[in-house]
């Protein structure tokens, strides 16, 4: 007879994979990562936290990611066939769901007459040139393209306050473009096998998942001291030195990030730096400015 008393953790354990499982493919957690770096870009701004900013910025995320998953299931087969699958049995359902929230901020945006509304349509566009046009099968280039477009974000918190150029807001863009870049390229570790029968040329299948590591961590290293180093000549405030919390973060995964990882390692371990970044700074908000 089995034993409750041992049963229940393992059940435990189970039930929370499988709830993070549900929220890395329906991509609502990566949709909760992106308004964490719009949190963090009110927070450290000075601007005051709003709802909406934070909803536009969620429903963009869930839309795309959710067409994106629908446009690479065939590679999602082979690199992550657990997620192919929830795609092929909810994919068009969250579709739905996305559009419909996509559809909703835009038009409040119009309504309520905001400056950056006119660029809302600027995420469909770069999902549209990412799956369809091929900017993914450019090496390197698809790193780069996916984290110019996450940092978009601080500019659009930016342009929702009236306020993109300050250097707190331009500073969170390099940032973030920068991280994410660092991250994407780390992505493409579990990827080998699909993309090389997809003929899609990532840094890992040409150098190898090692080679890979290190070259992400140079990169986390190199954005680091360049933070160092803008906060040492005062363009950025010493607050802003907070954000080298997620340059540890970054460095303590990178280790771990080989092919066999499975997609709770990278849709959420991978996904979630800013999600912890966002912690932080919430924490420190709270506790000391």
């Amino acid at each position: 007879m089995t034993n409750p008393t041992v049963a229940r953790p393992s059940q435990w354990v189970s039930t929370l994979e499988n709830v993070l499982r549900v929220l890395v493919h329906s991509n609502l957690f990566i949709s909760t990562a992106t308004t964490s770096v719009a949190v963090t870009t009110i927070l450290l701004a000075g601007l005051p936290l709003e709802a909406l900013p934070l909803f536009i910025v969620f429903a963009a995320t869930l839309f795309v990611y959710t067409v994106n998953r629908l446009t690479d299931i065939e590679e999602d087969e082979q690199n992550v066939p657990g997620r192919a699958t929830f795609t092929r049995r909810y994919g068009r359902l969250w579709l739905v769901l996305g559009s419909v929230l996509y559809l909703a901020a835009f038009v409040t945006a119009l309504a309520l007459g905001l400056p950056g509304a006119i660029y809302m349509p600027l995420p469909l566009l770069a999902a549209v040139l990412y799956s369809l046009v091929g900017v993914k099968r450019v090496f390197f280039v698809k790193n780069l393209f996916v984290g110019l477009a996450w940092g978009l974000i601080p500019f659009g918190v930016g342009y929702y306050y009236q306020q993109p150029w300050t250097a707190e807001i331009l500073f969170l863009a390099g940032y973030v473009t920068a991280m994410i870049t660092v991250a994407a390229v780390i992505f493409d570790v579990k990827d080998i096998e699909g993309d090389l029968e997809e003929g899609i040329p990532t840094i890992p299948n040409t150098v190898g998942p090692a080679q890979t590591r290190t070259l992400a961590q140079v990169g986390n290293v190199a954005v680091a001291l360049g933070v160092l180093a803008v906060v040492a000549v005062g363009v950025a405030a010493p607050r802003l030195l907070v954000v080298l919390a997620m340059n540890v973060y970054v460095a303590g995964y990178i280790p771990f990030s080989t092919p066999d990882r499975g997609p709770l390692f990278y849709g959420f371990v991978v996904d979630g730096e800013h999600v912890f970044l966002a912690a932080v700074v919430i924490g420190l908000e709270w506790l000391v400015w």
